[in-house]
């Protein structure tokens, strides 16, 4: 497949998150609740996981932003449910490395999630992708320590 048939391929998959969000709504029960902003350019999630015995049984989220940070909300909720906490937080950095243009792990299926390795090419954009992920991150550490 040629690099710009690739391209409009990804493109085409965050349209699709951005447009037909997954998770997006909130959770009366979660285990943690995160709010976290872009200020930067406007992002913003509401990020709410439910962790049970250890793994991510739901996750949702709602907010307003780009595509972009959209779409990445929509893809990390549904990339990390049914993991348990230390793969999610796994699939976090390896998520950073990519958006930083840093060699990574790929041995974790990342699904649709590749589908924003474009973003490395706009460094203004990488908060934009990696705004649900720090959410989740700062979730999963809050809820560590107490």
């Amino acid at each position: 497949m040629s690099f710009n048939n690739l391209d409009q391929l990804y493109r085409q998959v965050i349209m699709d998150h951005y447009k037909n969000p997954r998770n997006k709504g909130t959770l009366e029960d979660g285990t943690f609740t995160v709010d976290m902003n872009n200020p930067t350019c406007g992002d913003r999630i509401h990020l709410n996981i439910k962790v049970v015995d250890g793994l991510v049984e739901d996750a949702k989220f709602d907010g307003e932003g780009c595509s972009i940070s959209m779409a990445s909300a929509s893809m990390m909720t549904q990339a990390i449910k049914g993991k348990d906490i230390e793969t999610a937080l796994k699939m976090s950095k390896v998520f950073s490395d990519m958006m930083q243009g840093n060699e990574y792990d790929d041995d974790l299926d990342l699904g649709d999630i590749e589908a924003l390795q474009g973003v490395a090419k706009f460094p203004a954009r990488i908060k934009c992708a990696t705004l649900a992920w720090k959410a989740m991150e700062k979730g999963v550490n809050t809820k560590e320590e107490q």
